[in-house]
């Protein structure tokens, strides 16, 4: 700018930059990447969420029988958004967008932790492997067994093997395709 002149940018600018790349720069590149992806998978999270109630409040309209929707982190059947059915509607609204936050949030936790892991173990060991993706899975998968209640060992050290099985085929079968 040799004018002197601040340059002005409109929002559709700024939405045409996000196609680009992470429109924000957190100073690290590793911080760059976990709000990055926590962001992203919240989102995916959210919308999850809310349209599984709507599957389900679908559903219940039409008469039709579901029974209780299983929880991954619970070996105990119960209704996923329990409050949804409040007094009014705005107790149900205020149900659903809590737990619609609860829930992207941990997705956004789990995908967040993952990619920081497997980053920082990158840069730490000088490969990435599938060391780096089993042990980056085998924390997430037990952080994440550790935001539901009642968790128990045997449900953290599930979630744990279960997250490095998952992450680890993932990079082995990334590299095949």
């Amino acid at each position: 700018m040799s004018n002197g002149m601040l340059e002005t940018r409109t929002l559709l600018d700024e939405l045409r930059d996000l196609e680009k790349g992470w429109p924000f720069d957190l100073g690290h590149p590793l911080l760059n990447r976990i709000a990055h992806t926590f962001l992203k998978a919240a989102g995916i999270g959210a919308t999850q969420a809310v349209a599984r109630e709507a599957y389900l409040t679908a559903v219940e309209g039409a008469g039709l029988e579901t029974g209780p929707v299983p929880d991954i982190n619970s070996a105990v059947k119960r209704p996923r958004f329990p409050d949804l059915r409040g007094e009014n509607s705005r107790k149900s609204l205020e149900a659903l967008v809590k737990n619609t936050g609860k829930e992207s949030f941990q997705w956004g936790l789990a995908a967040g932790m993952y990619s920081g892991l497997t980053y920082g173990l990158k840069e730490a060991r000088g490969t990435h492997d599938w060391k780096n993706s089993a042990v980056a899975g085998a924390i997430t998968g037990a952080a994440l067994a550790l935001t539901a209640e009642d968790a128990s060992h045997e449900q953290i050290v599930q979630c744990a093997i279960t997250g490095a099985a998952l992450s680890t085929a993932a990079n082995v079968l990334a590299g095949m395709f």
